[in-house]
């Protein structure tokens, strides 16, 4: 991985090829969000269909607080 700083918004692939997975995927043709760790404990999330494109970048607490709320349904409004 490239030593530039990491931010929200910066490329996927300068984070690399290796270490993304796809935990939400099943169902969809191929088009899914990929996530990977980041050594200092950040997420980053990609649309697995454009490898390439931007990354968000998510500290280990705002993921931690969305997977909770999604968890306890604060996030159903995203699907109904």
């Amino acid at each position: 991985m490239d030593r530039s700083p990491i931010y929200s918004g910066m490329p996927a692939r300068e984070l690399g090829t290796s270490g993304w997975r796809k935990p939400w995927s099943g169902g969809n043709g191929g088009n899914c969000v990929e996530a990977m760790r980041l050594d200092d404990g950040r997420v980053a999330v990609r649309q697995s269909a454009d490898p390439d494109g931007p990354a968000l970048i998510y500290t280990h607490g705002e993921i931690s607080a969305f997977i909770q709320g999604a968890k306890t349904g604060k996030a159903d409004f995203l699907i109904s």
